[in-house]
């Protein structure tokens, strides 16, 4: 409770400006770990490149491992014709569903980060304007009425940076594990594709 009030006080100094960014901190970070989670998720019960390896031998028709390997061999074995260039189009094609899977989100939490300093910038111009109707009216002859507007202006730039600067950091990472993933699943196609010819 205590340290609840302080945040409050300090982000109704914001103006109505801090409400926009404040939701689309919560929408980023919502994605990111919606996407986190779904990576933990996905590489956890995967399938090695050895197993897949020993189904195509033994011309086994089903697996029971989850993952992204294993959508690419489960998709081939349940549409497999035996002609080379049809089964290498039918892994090409898994591969494709995977990889937009792999990259959902990411763009919009990268948009989302870019777009929380502008509203913090916003917050700026509103402020300033505040800060200049006061002394319109009042002079500089009171600082207190002036503090409100340089308050707020300064608060918006602070708050969102401060979304900014972690979900850049964010959607950094979350390319990096999709790439990671996205490389892994062309080197699983390449050994399948070899393997069947």
């Amino acid at each position: 409770m205590g340290i609840a009030l302080p945040i409050y006080d300090y982000l109704l100094k914001g103006g109505f400006v801090i409400l926009p960014i404040i939701l689309t901190s919560v929408v980023m970070w919502s994605l990111i770990f919606a996407r986190l989670f779904w990576f933990k998720n996905v590489n956890k019960n995967d399938i090695s490149i050895q197993e897949i390896n020993k189904i195509l031998l033994n011309q086994e028709k089903t697996t029971q491992k989850q993952g992204l390997k294993a959508f690419v061999l489960k998709k081939f074995l349940s549409e497999q014709t035996g002609i080379y260039d049809l089964d290498s189009r039918i892994i090409d094609e898994a591969v494709i569903i995977i990889k937009k899977y792999l990259n959902r989100h990411i763009a919009a939490i990268t948009i989302l980060a870019a777009v929380s300093p502008l509203f913090g910038l916003l917050g700026t111009v509103t402020g300033m304007i505040d800060t200049f109707d006061v002394i319109t009216y009042f002079g500089t002859g009171n600082p207190r009425a002036m503090a409100a507007g340089i308050s707020e202006a300064l608060v918006t730039t602070q708050t969102g940076l401060m979304v900014a600067i972690p979900g850049m950091f964010m959607s950094v990472i979350l390319a990096r594990k999709a790439k990671r993933a996205a490389d892994s699943i062309e080197e699983t196609a390449m050994v399948m594709k070899r393997k069947i010819k």
